[in-house]
């Protein structure tokens, strides 16, 4: 890690905060492809944010003492170290670094492999474009992610690369809200590929089209009846049991995913989870305990600053002003934020839910994962916007989709 002073010789002297953006990226060891509500993160990628975003920004500072430390930088930053000769070498270093963009909730490490896919002049192997395309869904570039995806599934001959990318095509859709195009490739994996992972899949859609029950009972009792040697695919049927019985509003919702933390402690997409729901539980020392350390992670700062506040802790304001500069710092400079971050503190933090519901909406555009449906709801409720609540619920309908989290819904 190398700190960068105001020596004219470093560089990004400019940046005055340390930042991360949001990446909730469900950990597998047999794929690099993500269970559903895990393609928030968002780098490189140059798109203004609404004027209402954020507060009006502070003067832009420019007299810095030589030794101040502006930002620190991890390695890959500095270095520019020559490209690998063979393209199993580069997907292995692209590799590395998503994982590291997961376990630590940085996307600067996608932004290096970013790089290294602009600068690579060989073959693109199927590896590299299933690895590609889990980039670019996590720069919220889902097209050009399906483009990848849709060439290996009809090109390639290797079983293993096909399977991962029709996991990660299923994903891709079920988070857009496009359930039938995710049942079936889910159902196309279990054919391919039979176990938890794939029967995860399947009870993801199931439970977001109007069986809800019936996908928790099966998966629960093709957990019991599973190889207890398939950690993964345990892992995932947990992390996905713990998704559905929240919907279901079941008292195991934490169970499941406590268990996914006890054995990925860096699972953020599950931590972020487990501590949105003790947030609407009203736990908030539980909340507290789940984010401490994490408020580099801008989903898991936003629930830990709402949790301060409601608690009138005096730590509220300090990390409650970071927030406010981290988001304006991003809106000025023109990077993408997941813009469910930024409307839930607009809503719960600066109460305003007028700009709350506009981010809230157009981040529903997008990513229609529980989680933003359900802000869209309580920002619209709390904006008093009958028409824009009327359109989620008529949507929510036409699924056949219910969730114990969506009070909203039926008022």
């Amino acid at each position: 890690m190398t700190r960068t002073t105001n020596r004219r010789s470093m560089i990004c002297s400019c940046n005055r905060t340390r930042r991360r953006l949001t990446a909730v990226l469900k950990p597998a060891s047999a794929f690099p492809a993500l269970r559903g509500g895990a393609f928030c993160a968002g780098i490189s990628v140059l798109l203004m944010l609404s004027t209402s975003a954020t507060a009006a920004l502070k003067p832009i500072e420019t007299d810095f003492d030589d030794n101040r430390i502006f930002i620190e930088l991890p390695e890959p930053a500095l270095s520019a170290p020559a490209l690998p000769d063979s393209p199993e070498k580069l997907a292995d270093i692209i590799q590395s670094q998503i994982v590291q963009s997961r376990n630590t909730g940085d996307p600067r490490f996608l932004g290096y492999a970013e790089g290294l896919f602009q600068q690579w002049p060989g073959e693109m192997t199927a590896r590299l474009q299933v690895l590609r395309a889990t980039m670019k869904q996590s720069l919220h570039q889902f097209d050009a992610a399906r483009q990848d995806l849709d060439t290996v599934i009809a090109d390639s001959d290797d079983p293993q690369q096909r399977n991962q990318a029709r996991l990660l095509l299923a994903n891709l859709e079920l988070v857009q809200g496009n359930y039938k195009q995710a049942r079936e490739h889910c159902t196309r994996l279990q054919e391919t590929y039979p176990g938890l992972v794939s029967a995860s899949c399947v009870a993801q859609v199931k439970a977001r089209t109007g069986n809800a029950p019936d996908a928790y009972n099966t998966l629960r009792e093709q957990v019991r009846s599973a190889n207890t040697r398939d950690v993964t695919g345990r892992l995932w049927a947990e992390g996905t049991l713990g998704d559905i019985a929240a919907q279901l509003g079941k008292d195991e919702t934490t169970d499941h995913w406590v268990a996914v933390l006890g054995v990925t402690p860096d699972d953020l997409y599950t931590r972020s989870q487990l501590a949105d729901w003790h947030l609407e539980h009203g736990n908030k020392a539980r909340v507290l305990e789940l984010t401490e350390g994490y408020e580099s992670v801008d989903s898991l700062a936003v629930i830990r600053a709402i949790a301060l506040k409601r608690s009138g802790a005096p730590q509220a304001d300090t990390l409650i002003s970071d927030l406010r500069e981290r988001f304006a710092e991003a809106r000025w400079r023109g990077t993408l934020l997941h813009q469910r971050d930024v409307a839930r503190f607009q809503l719960d933090i600066e109460e305003n839910p007028a700009d709350a519901l506009e981010n809230a909406v157009n981040n529903w555009s997008d990513q229609r994962e529980p989680l933003d449906t359900r802000l869209v709801l309580r920002a619209s409720s709390a904006a008093g916007d009958q028409q824009q609540q009327q359109e989620i619920r008529e949507w929510l309908e036409q699924q056949r989709q219910t969730d114990a989290r969506y009070p909203e819904a039926g008022s």
